[in-house]
């Protein structure tokens, strides 16, 4: 299964190369599209660099700060316009493991058109936050679910596996969402989409290096998005049938 990680950079030197070494000790044959928002620190250049001994290792390179979800789709486009078969979103900090990769693309290979790594399944845990960070994380995760009625236990993670031909049935145009919310919003047009949904638990490390993009503004915009989308008429692309989806075990 021919496999693009999409890794959306800003200010992430200290962390990209051991990011893409990691990768490529758990699963040497995926290719790595690195979108880099024109980071200051370097980040780009170093993603160059890297590339330009490593053909398995491609850089997008975007004019300004955009947004992750605009990154994400920018990658998402670029790898279904390269023809690979299954496309990752994987955060460039050293907080998703490699080592949780190959499950989610087991999961994929299985059968499922999105694979979900999830922290707060059995199996699942976070690493190194501390207690208030934990516990917003929780309730945030809880009120989307909840307000969105969505059958899986983590619907805010970032760290999940899409079998390509399947992307094209969540109408990514329509996608207005940038931040946080982005990943609450694709999960929510996924189970729309009746794309077949399983979780897959993985460790969620604190970064090693840098700091969090996370912001106030960023929890408000995703609590304002949940809000908007469950109180819309019809519940927009979250409404419908639910026959065939998968809850998770």
């Amino acid at each position: 299964m021919r496999t693009l990680v999409c890794m959306p950079t800003y200010d992430e030197v200290e962390n990209l190369a051991n990011a893409l070494a990691r990768i490529h000790r758990a699963e040497p044959g995926v290719d790595v599209l690195v979108i880099d928002d024109s980071s200051p620190d370097g980040t780009g250049d170093l993603a160059d660099a890297i590339a330009a001994r490593d053909t398995r290792v491609a850089v997008l390179h975007r004019t300004a700060k955009d947004g992750l979800g605009r990154a994400y789709l920018a990658g998402f486009e670029w790898g279904l316009a390269h023809g690979y078969e299954c496309i990752v979103e994987m955060d460039a900090d050293g907080s998703h493991r490699a080592q949780d990769l190959p499950r989610l693309l087991d999961a994929v290979e299985a059968g499922a058109d999105l694979a979900l790594g999830s922290r707060w399944m059995r199996g699942g845990s976070v690493q190194g936050w501390a207690l208030h960070r934990l516990l917003l994380s929780r309730a945030g995760n809880r009120y989307a679910r909840t307000m969105l009625a969505l059958p899986y236990r983590d619907v805010t993670g970032g760290y999940r596996a899409f079998r390509a031909d399947r992307l094209g049935r969540l109408d990514l145009a329509a996608v207005r969402s940038e931040g946080y919310c982005f990943q609450i919003d694709l999960v929510r047009r996924a189970h729309a989409a009746g794309l077949r949904i399983v979780e897959v638990p993985i460790t969620f490390v604190e970064r090693e290096h840098g700091v969090s993009k996370m912001s106030g503004g960023i929890v408000l915009e995703a609590l304002w998005s949940v809000t908007r989308w469950a109180l819309a008429p019809g519940r927009g692309p979250a409404s419908g049938a639910t026959r065939g989806r998968r809850r998770p075990a």
